[in-house]
């Protein structure tokens, strides 16, 4: 990948909404072919969207917490089912397979811990295959993306 495409999708990354006269000038290009370069980033599947980035306690979901959760059953349908029941739950902003100690690692945002164990208790138990789940609160964001 050449240099301009790596600035140009570092800068988006970090700023979405940059207008692309700002973006050509802190890439050092001239606009038109910036803006090419930016259409072929999309098309090639290098760029999937922009998005906002929220403020999550002015809208009163400030709980962060993580699950580690492990299988009863780690065949492939039992993976593939818990792939597809887990993209149906609003709380679970990321979730990733994992090779180690356990299976999936979640990121649940909710408005507090009683609304967590809720989710927890109700939901992320229920899913397929889930046989134990461990909880980490998050006490502070240091960094986030």
């Amino acid at each position: 990948m050449v240099r301009f495409n790596r600035k140009i999708l570092k800068v988006l990354s970090e700023e979405g909404r940059i207008p692309i006269t700002h973006l050509a000038e802190r890439v050092g290009l001239s606009k038109s072919p910036c803006q090419a370069r930016v259409k072929k980033l999309e098309d090639e599947g290098y760029i999937v969207g922009y998005k906002a980035k929220l403020n999550h306690s002015m809208m009163g979901r400030e709980l962060v917490a993580y699950a580690q959760v492990t299988m009863s059953d780690t065949r492939e349908a039992a993976l593939n089912a818990f792939d597809k029941a887990v993209q149906d739950l609003p709380e679970v902003e990321e979730c990733y397979m994992i090779a180690g100690a356990f299976d999936y690692l979640l990121k649940i945002r909710t408005f507090d811990m009683h609304a967590y164990r809720k989710v927890l208790g109700e939901s992320i138990s229920s899913l397929p295959h889930v046989e134990s789940s461990s909880t980490f609160v998050s006490m502070q964001a240091v960094k986030e993306h």
